[in-house]
């Protein structure tokens, strides 16, 4: 599995929804992704790419393209 596709599953699975719902996805455009879903997300992250996320970059994970840039840097070796 690429990591693109452990990205996406982690949406799909925290936020119970469909790849098509993806792109453009911010933070709180779903009931789902609140704060306590926010924290699911970002543990799930931890989880799929075995990182520790710093807290700037959690609290800056506000969108789906933003999380993969933030997952970019050179601290966590995420490549997409």
């Amino acid at each position: 599995m690429s990591n693109l596709e452990k990205y996406n599953e982690a949406f799909i699975t925290t936020f119970e929804i469909g790849a098509d719902q993806l792109e453009g996805l911010q933070y709180q455009d779903i009931p789902e992704w609140d704060s306590v879903g926010h924290m699911t997300l970002i543990a799930a992250m931890e989880d799929t790419f075995d990182i520790i996320m710093d807290t700037e970059d959690i609290i800056d994970f506000s969108s789906y393209e933003k999380g993969k840039e933030i997952l970019s840097k050179d601290n966590y070796g995420v490549s997409f």
